[in-house]
């Protein structure tokens, strides 16, 4: 099923980066045909319409905060249409902040940079269940976001770590280990081990982070996790 995703944009030209994406998406159909292109003009003009609504009306944000938008749809190639799905629509804001309020945030954090850099990402970790060899594939949160993956195999007083991978606080991959659990949940040793391991700065492409991530989710069938950065191109076609 093809999915929308604007991407970070601000208020004030979310409705030009939607149509374009689509128009981007589906541009296949509306180089070769009039009536396709006239149709997806018309699908973009009414998720704008509703994000309009979302924004403006009920939001009131400004023009200058940043949203991404997301929402999944489906295309009938007999009636050449774009079926919006409402109920996958799901939308980001990140408000504009003052200048004075940004350099103060940033300099209270430089003044606890050695601190930061010694104690790693607190994480936490969610079971997403397990292999048919016994394995165990954990989800791992930092923020009630969901950054990762870890797969472990339980032992008798403790855990072997097989690999995982994780996208913030910079996406870097988790090396192989055992960890003695000394009585803890293994949740709970494994998320002090992930959040060790950001403090070795075992820093990778997000594409290959991203792609072991999946990988590990996929053996338990648990739905792929989405890059923190999206990019969109193209433009609308003829």
């Amino acid at each position: 099923m093809p999915r929308l995703s604007s991407g970070l944009v601000i208020v004030g030209a979310y409705a030009i980066k939607v149509r374009r994406t689509l128009f981007a998406q589906l541009r296949d159909r509306t180089r070769a045909d009039k009536e396709w292109a006239q149709k997806v003009a018309f699908a973009a003009a009414q998720l704008n319409r509703v994000l309009f609504e979302v924004f403006v009306n009920r939001l009131k944000l400004d023009k200058g905060d940043v949203v991404r938008v997301r929402i999944d749809y489906d295309v009938d190639e007999e009636k050449k249409e774009v079926i919006w799905r409402w109920d996958t629509l799901t939308v980001e804001v990140f408000r504009r902040l003052a200048n004075e309020q940004v350099a103060e945030a940033a300099k209270e954090v430089a003044s606890r940079v050695s601190e930061l850099l010694a104690t790693g990402v607190r994480y936490e970790l969610e079971k997403l269940g397990e292999t048919e060899d016994g394995d165990v594939v954990y989800s791992v949160k930092t923020a009630g976001r969901e950054v990762g993956a870890v797969i472990v195999t339980p032992l008798d007083d403790e855990l072997l770590v097989k690999t995982g991978a994780v996208l913030e606080p910079f996406p870097m991959t988790i090396g192989r280990s055992r960890l003695p659990l000394g009585g803890r949940p293994a949740e709970e040793a494994v998320a002090e081990y992930v959040s060790k391991a950001t403090t070795m700065g075992r820093q990778v492409e997000e594409e290959a982070a991203l792609k072991l991530i999946n990988d590990l989710r996929s053996r338990v069938s648990a739905k792929p996790l989405e890059g923190v950065a999206e990019e969109e191109g193209g433009g609308e076609g003829a």
